[in-house]
């Protein structure tokens, strides 16, 4: 709706009786039922403003920081320690991938189809080719943000 769109929160105003007929595909940011109080209203709705605001901060959402790595996905920029690192595209898309989702395991297949897309029809190594040459842009003895996982892939670490 526009008002999703336009970062808005919405609140519902629905009778008791009637929970069972809301439409629960709409974009509702909180509910509450009817007749309010009017000092829950009031309460509420800031709290929607609030939560909305930090919702679309720009920090929360362009940026992905992890210790001195930062990654912003507006301008496609990456920096260590605040120097920029040239990355290739898809080595861009890779880091971003992993560093959005810490901690989950993502096969080769599983990266060649997000990253590349499910029209690719290289080998499985051009994952392992590319996170070589992103490692060495992003990583030292000190830093180790991707793990191998044997047989199976990688996973981004946040530590």
């Amino acid at each position: 709706t526009a008002c999703s769109e336009a970062g808005i929160p919405v609140i519902a105003l629905v009778p008791r009786a009637r929970i069972a007929d809301l439409d629960t595909s709409l974009p509702l940011t909180d509910l509450i039922f009817s007749p309010p109080d009017p000092d829950e209203l009031v309460v509420r709705a800031r709290f929607a403003l609030r939560q909305e605001q930090e919702n679309n901060s720009v920090d929360k959402g362009e940026f992905i920081r992890v210790g001195d790595l930062v990654i912003n996905t507006s301008s496609y920029e990456v920096t260590l320690s605040g120097e920029r690192i040239a990355l290739r595209f898809k080595e861009y898309e890779l880091l971003r991938l992993l560093a959005e989702n810490p901690g989950r395991v993502f096969t080769r297949d599983a990266l060649l189809n997000q990253v590349w897309g499910y029209e690719y029809f290289g080998g499985t190594r051009t994952v392992d080719v590319h996170i070589r040459r992103l490692r060495s842009k992003i990583e030292d003895s000190d830093h180790s943000y991707i793990e191998t996982i044997w047989n199976v892939g990688y996973r981004f670490n946040e530590s």
